[in-house]
């Protein structure tokens, strides 16, 4: 039995999230199917870096699999696009070390999310950002973006829904950066809390927006209460970028 690491890309207008649920269609629900049938009806688990929820794209989600099928490395990619649909590419598979967990292995995230600002919606955009209309401050939302930086008890900017206890992550680079009248928040940390992303996403558009003053952030973060942050940004724009291993 072989163990392989897969890079994969996806696009999750389609899917209810990554993880699979009964009769949805998900991402893992259709890399396990794919892989079934490779293996003649034999299960197949995969094991991803995260879920992604309904609507998060991923340009490089990790994941891994157990294989007793004598396909050679460079064949897999073409076996695994035959079965697979569309929204889904395998972007690069290599062997690794039975020891090798894609989740539990993962050393950091980056995600990315876009902010279409332009005053007219551009309807072949509503499914890959946010479209949001009105004037923002790039320079107050990068202010804010400072304030991020660093190890802190992110509660504040998680789902109420979540029931993870330990709530202590590290963000290493929050960048803003403007691509003509879209706006590219990169985000890179040692791991992410459940709409993490999402809602310091929505509070710098608040800052953006002229409704929360960049130095309030600090203060936010402290009260470690959902309910100071600002709203979840919508999952179209989110993307996940890349996961980082030791």
């Amino acid at each position: 039995m072989k163990r392989y690491k897969c890079k994969i890309s996806y696009d999750g207008t389609a899917f209810h999230g990554y993880q699979v649920q009964p009769n949805k269609r998900t991402v893992q629900s259709e890399l396990e199917g794919a892989l079934t049938k490779l293996h003649k009806g034999r299960q197949v688990k995969v094991t991803a870096s995260g879920r992604t929820d309904a609507g998060v794209h991923a340009k490089g989600q990790i994941i891994h699999f157990d294989s007793n099928l004598n396909i050679p490395l460079p064949k897999w990619q073409l076996a695994l696009h035959a079965v697979l649909p569309s929204e889904i590419a395998i972007i690069a598979i290599e062997e690794v070390d039975q020891h090798f967990h894609a989740r539990f292995d993962a050393a950091g995230k980056e995600y990315r999310y876009v902010v279409d600002n332009r005053k007219i919606r551009d309807p072949f955009q509503r499914n890959y950002s946010y479209h949001f209309p009105h004037p923002l401050d790039l320079d107050r939302m990068k202010a804010a973006s400072v304030h991020f930086i660093g190890e802190y008890d992110f509660t504040s900017f998680c789902s109420a829904k979540t029931e993870v206890v330990d709530r202590v992550r590290r963000i290493y680079d929050l960048d803003i950066s403007s691509e003509g009248e879209q706006l590219v928040l990169r985000f890179r940390g040692n791991g992410f809390l459940y709409n993490m992303v999402r809602i310091i996403v929505g509070t710098l558009i608040q800052v953006g927006s002229g409704d929360i003053t960049p130095d309030s952030i600090p203060e936010i973060i402290e009260k470690r209460d959902r309910t100071f942050a600002g709203k979840t940004a919508p999952p179209q724009g989110l993307y996940l970028w890349e996961v980082f291993y030791e």
